[in-house]
């Protein structure tokens, strides 16, 4: 699912997939790690926080996957898009590194 949810929502932090997912912090970023490592991932420090988005260069066929993935998951990808809305003004926590 964090990989559905990042190409949902296009970025995240840690911390919003933390919220969203409702699993640790050490649990999350090392399945983070492990779909960066593959290339799957990019990821861009702010400071402390690190937000992940889909690399750029996925093949079609990757893309394709994900977003048949999307389609197959809706119902739970709309919950968790739900749950990470609930957050609050997620712009201005960005702008304050959450």
């Amino acid at each position: 699912m964090l990989v559905l949810l990042i190409a949902k929502e296009q970025s995240l932090c840690v911390c919003e997939m933390t919220y969203a997912l409702e699993e640790s912090q050490p649990k999350v970023s090392r399945h983070l790690a492990q779909l960066r490592q593959c290339g799957l991932l990019m990821d861009q420090r702010e400071g402390q926080w690190v937000y992940y988005r889909l690399a750029p260069q996925l093949p079609a066929w990757a893309q394709s996957i994900i977003e048949s993935g999307a389609q197959g998951s809706a119902v739970k990808l709309a919950a968790l898009t739900q749950r990470l809305a609930r957050m609050g003004d997620r712009p201005a926590r960005r702008a304050a590194l959450c």
